[in-house]
Parts: structure tokens; C-alpha cells; sequence
């Protein structure tokens, strides 16, 4: 695996996981009423938003270089 491959793998599961962050930050804002929950699901989702930006930026930069 290049390491092309392997950083936009790495991209993508960071996206996930702060989706994931924003999801469980929501779920405790809406269930427990507590401040920080919003703040970390604000958090996620600017960060999520930030990663997707970057990897398409990094896809088209690079574009010229295989995966392998």
C-alpha cells in the first residue's frame, strides 16, 4: 500500500470518527441537557467538514500519482 493509500485511508476514518464525536456530542446535548455535548458535536461536524475539504484538496494534488 502507498502511502497515498494509506493517508487518505487515514482521512476517511478520521472523518468518520469525528462524525462519530459530533453524533455522540449531539446524543448528549439532546438526552442529558449538558453544554459540552454541543460543543463537541459543533466540534465534530467543523472538523469532519475541515477533513473532507482537505482530502479533496489532497485527491486533486495528487492526482497524477499512482496507489499502488
Amino acid at each position: 500500500m502507498s502511502l497515498k493509500a494509506f493517508h487518505i485511508i487515514f482521512v476517511v476514518v478520521s472523518m468518520l470518527f469525528s462524525l462519530g464525536l459530533a453524533g455522540w456530542g449531539l446524543h448528549q446535548f439532546i438526552t442529558l441537557g449538558k453544554t459540552t455535548g454541543l460543543l463537541f458535536a459543533i466540534g465534530g461536524a467543523i472538523t469532519a467538514v475541515a477533513l473532507l475539504i482537505y482530502g479533496r484538496y489532497f485527491l486533486k494534488k495528487l492526482k497524477n500519482i499512482s496507489y499502488l
